[in-house]
């Protein structure tokens, strides 16, 4: 082992240049002389600022490498071409910055606050010295009012800390929780991380997860001795799993893409709760036409099944977006929901959309939290919501009852009534019953609704015939059941067997009955499920074209931007989220 311990000490890459002359202790590299007390302190402090970055060593940094793992310093270089301020670099008994990085950056000309741990000290474990460093950082922010990105990728609380690293974790989550609301905060999930390497980043606004890393409460292992099951890292917490569930807002493919993705993301994103989002000047023209709308909806509606024909919405918030750009959260979660970020004319907007391309847009237990989710951050943070409505409604069943759909339709309805920023509605096609009810009308406190030619509001959908027209159908199949038997006995007349005569007999009236249940059908559309009572109610403001829709959308997003004012929340804070 000392053998084998020499020849790993022998292949050691170095920095130090073997034909550089040597250097007697005690004096300058000049060779003029003993170093004076000055040039002894200035020495000690270029040491100490190369310390963090050079503690590791040569060997951890390769273990890192070998992983698929960039250090901490090499995700900072992509997240910031420009140096970072780093604080509290010596941190720690060894003053290497004790396995955690703490920074000022300039992002896109913002300042922003990090954190990131480093893995190739101390597996970027926690003591409490930690928690108080992190803690510094995150009041920092919050008292500057600049974001929080967090890079996480630690083992957990340093066991030889003892239950010091337990009080570091317990200041970090304290920390985080009390700038939550007055700074946005992303977090990226690198490694392998558990326990409180899982509390904490999931206190942040947003959370992203790449490839090949895992988080949760606990490891396999523990799932093993404690219960005997067999479970895979990625099947117990990876992002397939983590982004189902809503834990996790986004997953990527590598870690370079959750960097990239975490500064887009706060490209969106205000610097914190009393300023609105960066305005960004677009060439794409307010009053463009979108003419593919008016074709998307004409061969969706004009298809065999009619208006009954699903279709994605996200076609529309990228017509509507300038230059069709727009970022989505959750996209894995719930998709007959969407929630994205997204510009109109430059204007950052918060977008909520139901997806009749998924379970016919129909609003489920996780589809609500998802929605509540986002509209809660819009409402902290300054951000305009445009909702789009296309939904037949909430998720009838056993099932949905059972995961509690009625508190979290409750969770869904009362973001949207607390909902202060400008907000504005459109209705594309279905909007029933209580869907309708709670999903930003006027009356829950909607700036602004409008509507497309398309639309169907309505108390009930098609079903809704059987109420309106109850005594007429009464009637229409009293009278089939009689054309029913009246057909029977003409047919045994003429010679046709009982059974045969029956058959066929129940077959015609049959046929008949749909033919009328389907001229109620039209007639109840006609009559009920389109904009005019909404209209003429003032339930809708107007009437917009599928090609004028960016346009509709942009000047009055404009217009309600111009007179609010952005500040903090205020006022009761209601006891349900």
């Amino acid at each position: 082992m000392a053998d084998q311990d020499h020849c790993d000490a022998a292949v050691l890459p170095s920095l130090e240049d073997p034909l550089a002359p040597a250097v007697e202790a005690g004096t300058t590299a000049a060779g003029d002389g003993p170093k004076t007390a000055y040039q002894a302190a200035m020495d000690e402090g270029e040491r100490l600022l190369r310390r963090p970055r050079e503690a590791a060593g040569v060997v951890a940094i390769s273990r890192q490498h070998q992983k698929g793992r960039m250090t901490v310093w090499e995700r900072i270089a992509v997240l910031t071409r420009s140096p970072p301020d780093v604080l509290f670099g010596n941190w720690g008994p060894n003053l290497d910055g004790a396995s955690l990085v703490t920074a000022i950056l300039d992002i896109d000309g913002r300042d922003v606050a990090l954190y990131g741990h480093d893995f190739t000290v101390r597996a970027g474990s926690m003591d409490a010295t930690n928690g108080k460093k992190l803690a510094r950082l995150m009041e920092l922010a919050a008292a500057r009012g600049i974001p929080l990105i967090g890079m996480n990728d630690s083992a957990g609380a340093f066991v030889p800390a003892g239950v010091g690293g337990l009080d570091g974790y317990a200041e970090a989550f304290t920390a985080l929780r009390k700038i939550s609301g007055v700074v946005p905060s992303i977090m990226c999930m690198f490694g392998y991380n558990a326990g409180g390497g899982s509390y904490l980043p999931r206190q942040g606004s947003f959370l992203i997860q790449p490839e090949n890393t895992f988080f949760g409460l606990t490891g396999p292992g523990v799932i093993k001795s404690v219960l005997g099951e067999d479970v895979t890292p990625d099947d117990l917490g990876g992002p397939r799993v983590h982004g189902a569930s809503g834990v996790v807002d986004l997953t990527v493919p590598d870690e370079v893409g959750a960097l990239r993705t975490a500064t887009r993301l706060l490209s969106y994103l205000p610097d914190n709760n009393h300023t609105l989002a960066p305005y960004l000047p677009t060439s794409d023209p307010l009053d463009r036409p979108s003419p593919e709308l008016g074709t998307l909806f004409r061969k969706t509606f004009e298809s065999p099944t009619g208006f009954n024909t699903p279709f994605d919405v996200r076609l529309i918030i990228q017509q509507v977006c300038d230059h069709g750009d727009y970022f989505e959260i959750q996209p894995t979660r719930a998709g007959n929901a969407v929630t994205a970020f997204g510009r109109v004319g430059g204007h950052v907007a918060g977008f909520v959309a139901n997806n009749s391309a998924v379970a016919s847009g129909q609003i489920d237990v996780h589809a609500a939290y998802k929605i509540a989710r986002f509209v809660r951050f819009c409402n902290v943070y300054n951000i305009p919501v445009i909702f789009m409505e296309d939904t037949t409604g909430f998720l009838p069943g056993r099932e949905q009852e059972a995961m509690g759909i009625v508190q979290a339709g409750r969770a869904l309805l009362d973001s949207i009534i607390d909902l202060r920023t400008p907000r504005i509605l459109l209705i594309i096609r279905n909007a029933f019953g209580g869907a309708y009810a709670s999903f930003n009308n006027y009356a829950t406190g909607a700036d602004v609704v409008l509507a497309l030619p398309t639309t169907r509001l309505a108390v009930m959908g098609p079903a809704g015939k059987e109420f309106v027209y109850k005594n007429e159908l009464r009637k229409v199949r009293a009278d089939a059941k009689a054309m029913e038997a009246e057909s029977a006995r003409e047919r045994v007349a003429r010679g046709a067997s009982e059974a045969d005569a029956r058959a066929a007999a129940k077959e015609a009236a049959a046929a008949w009955l749909k033919a009328r249940e389907a001229e109620f059908n039209a007639r109840y559309e006609r009559e009920l499920m389109n904009p005019r009572e909404a209209l003429s109610l003032g339930s809708i403001s107007r009437i917009v074209m599928p090609g004028e829709l960016r346009k509709a959308l942009g000047e009055n997003l404009a217009f309600l931007l111009r007179h609010y004012t952005p500040s903090s929340m205020a006022g009761v804070q209601r006891e349900f989220h």
